[in-house]
């Protein structure tokens, strides 16, 4: 853990993450908070709450996780332990992200 801010990654965020979030903001600030909020616990390293349905992803986002922040606020993300990156690639509703 880094003690100099406490925490354990530091971010990479997106242009795509950066776009949605944007949008997400436009539609209701609130849910900016919450995903600020999972960031956070993320980047701190820790274990998300089962409320969130964290869970790895398979196909094209192979070595990707997904959590729910709400039941239609998804966050797509990858980290990377070798070099302790926690990499925010998306968020946004599932027919935001997977066009369902």
């Amino acid at each position: 853990m880094n003690s100099k801010d406490g925490f354990k990654y530091n971010l990479r965020i997106t242009n795509r993450f950066k776009k949605h979030l944007k949008q997400i903001a436009k539609r209701n600030i609130e849910h900016v908070s919450k995903i600020e909020g999972v960031v956070n616990s993320l980047q701190k390293g820790e274990t998300l709450e089962a409320r969130f349905k964290d869970h790895a992803l398979v196909g094209k986002w192979n070595g990707h996780r997904e959590c729910h922040i709400l039941p239609d606020l998804l966050l797509i993300y990858k980290i990377e332990e070798n070099i302790l990156i926690l990499e925010l690639v998306d968020t946004g509703s599932h027919a935001d992200l997977f066009g369902k």
